[in-house]
This record gives structure tokens, sequence and C-alpha cells, in this order.
């Protein structure tokens, strides 16, 4: 595949490598080991292992905790609800949309302001990482990197439980209630992961500063994007914004994440925890036993991007299919129930299968777009925004608190729109398809 030339010679910092650098600086490897399926830097030379360690190190290791706290504070607001906060506050249905450490809120409206403001502030967090990781890292590697990212979000969940389970003990001490200590010691943890993303991010490979990077590993970081034929940065321009609106990418590349993100909504809300409050389960258990919900989200997402990378050859689109049928299995037995107890606590906790395929989505989107970089981030972007602009109206129609936990048309919604994001998966495999076999024709005319 030819690489394009659309690089912007304002910002490089370093020259694109030749054709013979490039020979040297990634050498070929005979045969695969079997030792890649484990991990992908296993079965390279020392000196792209050594590159690969450095870049693991910095990106995931911040991405991961970002996402980390990113995500712990949006299910804090879940725990606390349920462990007191709604009779302190009179909380109604909203609850299920702030993400806000609030230990100082003594009313709901202050909550509304700060989550505002706070939800301004985090929303480019996950597109903006995930195209830095796309930046970086080549297809056997990309979807591994893109779901060991999405799972520290599962990671956040957990904590956020057996955290709480922990605090509510807390109760009364300084004059602080249970729920507001899970607020504090959350920004206590925060503060020192958010720093440290100004010192260790690397930005991408044609204008990394990056001190811990050698001139001949950027080098070959920018070798190994040009292998990948994924495009350098390029000037806006009216010509080029006309493209990416008038290509099917960014359409139902963001039609799939609205699908993916609306679709898991019983994994995404309290339900299991409000069923157990019902049941008379103590606040530790309530806490605690949704936990296995998210176990089951951190292991399907890593195997669905091993698979993926490795198995798979680098198709997206079997997880994807797969988690859409879990849905479907899962929310039709929740419809129904009345079902044994036993599969109704199956229900919630395999409902954590269909939560791992961000990863994937993105990735797929970077090999999609990698002729274009400023496609792929205006793509990564929409992604992450549409996604999130339907989901803040849409649990107010089929979420309803007064529901809970039976939710029929949370339940019901969810088949369908699992349907439909499997549709859309076929639709863009297709298509995909299409695009690749003109990428080969072209490649041989040139």
């Amino acid at each position: 595949m030819s690489t394009p030339s659309n690089r912007c010679p304002e910002v490089d910092q370093f020259p694109s490598p030749t054709s013979e650098e490039s020979e040297s600086l990634i050498p070929k490897s005979s045969k695969p080991h079997w030792t890649r399926y484990l991990w992908d830097t296993l079965d390279k030379s020392p000196e792209e292992q050594r590159f690969l360690l450095k870049l693991d190190a910095a990106i995931l290791t911040i991405a991961s905790l970002g996402y980390f706290i990113k995500h712990l504070d949006q299910i804090n607001i879940n725990n606390a609800f349920i462990s007191g906060m709604k009779e302190d506050l009179g909380l109604d249905v909203l609850w299920s949309l702030l993400t806000i450490i609030m230990a100082k809120c003594s009313n709901v409206q202050q909550i509304y302001v700060l989550r505002f403001l706070i939800g301004l502030a985090e929303s480019s967090f996950y597109p903006g990482m995930q195209y830095i990781i796309g930046s970086w890292y080549q297809k056997h590697e990309l979807g591994k990197r893109s779901c060991v990212f999405h799972a520290s979000s599962a990671v956040g969940s957990m904590f956020s439980g057996y955290l709480m389970g922990a605090v509510y003990h807390l109760d009364g001490v300084n004059g602080f209630k249970g729920w507001q200590w899970l607020f504090i010691i959350n920004t206590v943890i925060s503060l020192p992961i958010a720093f440290s993303g100004f010192l260790f991010l690397p930005d991408v490979p044609e204008i990394t500063r990056a001190s811990y990077f050698s001139p001949d590993e950027i080098l070959l970081a920018q070798t190994r994007m040009q292998d990948e034929g994924r495009a350098n940065r390029a000037p806006y321009t009216m010509k080029k914004v006309k493209k990416v609106l008038s290509s099917w990418h960014i359409y139902l590349l963001t039609l799939l994440y609205i699908f993916y993100l609306n679709g898991g909504g019983v994994s995404a809300q309290p339900a299991f925890a409000i069923w157990l409050k019902q049941q008379g389960y103590s606040i530790t258990q309530i806490n605690t036993y949704p936990t296995l919900t998210t176990a089951v989200q951190i292991i399907t997402t890593l195997i669905y991007a091993w698979m993926s990378d490795t198995i798979l050859q680098g198709r997206r689109w079997p997880p994807i299919i797969f988690s859409g049928v879990m849905i479907i299995i899962v929310n039709t037995s929740l419809t129904v129930w009345n079902i044994p107890t036993g599969w109704k606590w199956g229900c919630f906790i395999l409902a954590g299968c269909s939560s791992g395929v961000s990863g994937l989505i993105y990735a797929w989107m970077h090999e999609i777009c990698a002729e274009d970089n400023e496609e792929r981030a205006l793509v990564a972007g929409s992604m992450n925004e549409m996604a999130n602009v339907v989901q803040t109206w849409l649990p107010l129609l089929i979420w309803q608190q007064v529901e809970a936990p039976e939710y029929p048309k949370g339940y019901l919604a969810s088949i369908w729109i699992a349907v439909a994001m499997i549709a859309t998966a076929m639709t863009i495999r297709h298509l995909h398809g299409r695009q690749v076999a003109q990428w080969a024709i072209k490649s041989t005319r040139e």
C-alpha cells in the first residue's frame, strides 16, 4: 500500500526515514514465533522490543490510569446513590447521568452545575487517547492496546464498589457521610495521575519530543506507521472536510458506536445493585456483588482483543457480533423478568460480555481511516461525541428509576439496539472489504 504524502512539514521535528533506513530500523523476522500470541512485542527484534516497552509504559500506563479515574468518578455516583446519597440529597431520575465528585454538595442544583463543567473537561479524554494509540501501534498490536485501555474503565468500576464498601464505615467521621468520603478519597487518587500525563504522554510520532525516545526510536516509530499506510498530520482544508463528510466512514462508524454505547444498558445501569437492595442485601454486598459483572467485562475485553489481533488476524467484526448476540440473550431474559433466580444472577453478570468491544471499534476505525489522519481524528471525536449525546437523553426515556429494576422499556430497547449494531457492523465489514480491494488495485498500479 502506498503511503499518503500529506505530511505537514512545519510541524515535523524529525525527518521521515528513507527506504534504506526503514530496512535497517525494522529487521525482518523469518517466521512468526508462538510467543506473539501471548504478547506481540515478544516476537520482535531487540531494538523494537525496547522501543515498544517504553511506548507501552508511557501510553498504556497514563491512558489506563486516566480512564480508570474518569470511570471511577462516573461509577462512584451510582454507588453513592445506593449507599445513602439519594436519601440525603433528594435526588431524582437524573442520578444515572451524574459523574462528579460531590462530597461538598448539599443540593441537587449544585450537582447539575458541577456535572456540566466536569463533563466538558473530560469529554475529549477517551477519543483523544484512542487517537494517540492509533497513531503509534500497528494493526496486530492495536486491538490489544485499545482494549487494555478500555478495560481500565471496568477496573475503575470494580474498585469503586470495593471502595464504597470500605469507606461506608467512615460514615460520620469529621462530619462527612460515607458516600462523601468516597469522593474525597477519589480526589486524592486522581490528582497525581492527572499531573503525570503532562510529563509522560509522547504526543504523535512526527512531532514527539519525549525525552525517553532516542532519535533512532523516533525514526522507527515513523517507519512503523508508514508501513501501516497510516498518514501523518496535514492542514485542514475545505476539500478535506468535504471528503470526510461525503464518505461513509464518519456516518456508519459513528452509528456503530452509538449502538454500542447505548445497547448494553443493563451493564451501564445499577439494575443489579438495585435488585440486590430490594432483595435485602447489605450495603457492602450491593456494592461488591455487581463487580462480578465488571470482572466478566475485563475478561471478555481481553479475550476479544487477543483473538482479534492474533487468531482472527486483525478482523474486528466477529467479537462485535458476539457481543451483540450476548446483549440479545441477556436482555430477552430480563424482559421476561420472571425467570429462575439463578439465571437472573447469570444475566446480570453476563451483561459484562457486551462492554468490551469499544477498543476494537476504535481499532477498526483507525484501519478504515488510515489514509487520512484528519479524518481519523474527526471520526474518533464524532463517534464518542454523538454516542454520548444520545446517552444523555435515551436513558431518561427507557431506564427510568421508577421502573427499576424491571426496566421493561430498557431491556426491550437494548435488544433492538443490539440487532441494529450487528446489522451496522456487517455493513461496515462489506464496505471496508471493498475499500481494501480498491486500495490493493491502486497500490498495484502505482
